[in-house]
């Protein structure tokens, strides 16, 4: 799992590059899928990241932080600011850790719950998913998308 995360992460750290290149405005136009733009669509990446994270940790989030992120350099900011945390969590992970069991709230009020590593699985799953939204929005700015290969990286 914490190959993941760092692959996550890596390939995070691309495409903030990738964006860097861009101007602001293709940054914040309103697009089809993700959460509506590059900027909103890294920005929840990384507030889903350490929200979660939070939660299993039993620790306050910070999501307020993430509502006025407007440019790249504060959600990059933000990204390397929990990072630290996150990456000490993940790599403390252990196999017992796996069934506990984290209360919730879901949107509709109703208690939810969940395993930890239902959680770390999804918040992995969830970065991949909307990085492959930013991979189409590259393809239709006419731009080569950051690889999505796992191999090659490093990280064994």
């Amino acid at each position: 799992m914490e190959m993941l995360f760092r692959y996550n992460w890596q390939v995070r750290q691309e495409w903030l590059d990738w964006c860097s290149e861009l101007p602001i405005v293709e940054l914040k136009l309103q697009r089809t899928g993700g959460v509506g733009s590059i900027l909103k669509t890294l920005t929840h990446i990384v507030d889903v990241e350490y929200s979660w994270i939070c939660d299993l940790q039993g620790k306050s989030d910070q999501s307020e932080l993430f509502q006025s992120v407007d440019s790249l350099e504060q959600i990059s900011t933000l990204s390397k600011r929990f990072r630290p945390e996150i990456s000490d969590y993940v790599s403390e992970w252990k196999p017992e850790m796996e069934q506990h069991i984290l209360h919730a709230v879901g949107k509709d009020g109703r208690p939810e719950q969940y395993t930890y590593g239902e959680v770390m699985r999804h918040v992995i799953a969830h970065e991949i998913h909307h990085i492959g939204q930013m991979s189409v929005w590259s393809r239709e700015l006419d731009r080569e998308p950051v690889s999505a290969n796992l191999i090659r990286r490093g990280l064994a």
